[in-house]
């Protein structure tokens, strides 16, 4: 393993500057990742996860209305007083748990621009390392620890790497999409591919793969200077994937390469209302204090539904 493959990675970037139009009326004076799932600001689940991998240095890309972010990841002295004033340790820890997770750094994105952009906006602070992108709208499951896979496939092959799943034909069109080929023998890591190319929301019937790229990266700082150069593209926005296509094409000794891990573990996608909503009900019925009661109430309900 080289120097440069052997860099520990501790920066992770975390795009949060979307207005969450999909979430109206809820997100008009909300962020989009401030909403709970269960009982836990959606974004709170990010940084966690990245905190269980070792990125313990945390740029949020925010834009307007994006205070509630700051504040989460801030003291509360005044909640706490009064917490600690009743003898409520349990919420107390609670509450402090989100100030102490990392250290967490703000930069706004001013112009949204795309997620190239939200990226392009990190560089000030990442400089010349490699770092993690993680996209808010994707939760992965703490039993299923992606980043600390990706992060080894890094480790071994350098260059950047991504989270890829395998999605119906007919949903592809809506993901980033990789064309891949197997590696060679003597890789570590099973479910690991190389990345040949990259088409960002493909037309029906021209994906290259039913391989969908999702909202977790480990990316060469390579990438900041490929990203200066990318124009719009799909939807006049700069997108990462036109970035990562061009690295994908280069040589090792030019910041390139990509290699994709396919994920088959236990993903929330927390974009959609629907899937929101699955997600939250997923959880609340693992949940310890919570399960038990909810099950048995779900069960009744979806009973009642069927019998009329």
């Amino acid at each position: 393993m080289s120097a440069r493959h052997a860099f520990r990675l501790t920066k992770a970037v975390v795009p949060a500057a979307g207005l969450g139009t999909r979430f109206l009326p809820a997100t008009k004076a909300t962020p989009k990742e401030m909403l709970p799932v269960v009982d836990t600001p959606a974004i709170q689940y990010v940084v966690e996860e990245a905190v269980a991998a070792g990125l313990t240095d945390v740029l949020m890309v925010t834009g307007r209305n994006k205070r509630a972010l700051e504040d989460h990841f801030d003291r509360a002295y005044e909640l706490e007083h009064a917490l600690a004033a009743k003898g409520d340790v349990d919420r107390l820890k609670l509450v402090r748990e989100s100030s102490e997770l990392a250290a967490i750094h703000y930069v706004r994105q001013g112009d949204p621009r795309g997620l190239g952009h939200a990226v392009s906006c990190a560089r000030p602070h990442v400089g010349d390392e490699p770092f993690a992108v993680l996209l808010g709208d994707d939760l992965i499951d703490p039993r299923d620890p992606l980043l600390a896979t990706m992060l080894r496939v890094r480790g071994e092959l350098g260059g950047s790497v991504v989270a890829l799943i395998e999605v119906d034909p007919a949903q592809v069109h809506l993901y980033g999409c990789a064309a891949v080929e197997p590696l060679a023998e003597g890789v570590s890591e099973p479910g690991v591919v190389r990345v040949t190319d990259l088409v960002e929301k493909p037309e029906t019937g021209t994906a290259p793969s039913n391989y969908a790229v999702i909202g977790r990266y480990l990316l060469d700082p390579a990438v900041f200077d490929v990203l200066e150069d990318t124009p719009p593209g799909r939807g006049g926005e700069i997108q990462l994937t036109d970035a990562l296509r061009v690295l994908a094409k280069r040589g090792p000794n030019e910041g390139g390469t990509v290699h994709g891990v396919l994920f088959e573990g236990r993903r929330y996608d927390t974009g959609d209302r629907a899937d929101y909503l699955r997600a939250i009900v997923k959880l609340a019925c693992e949940r310890e204090d919570l399960g038990p009661e909810f099950r048995a109430w779900l069960r009744q309900y979806v009973n009642e539904e069927m019998h009329g």
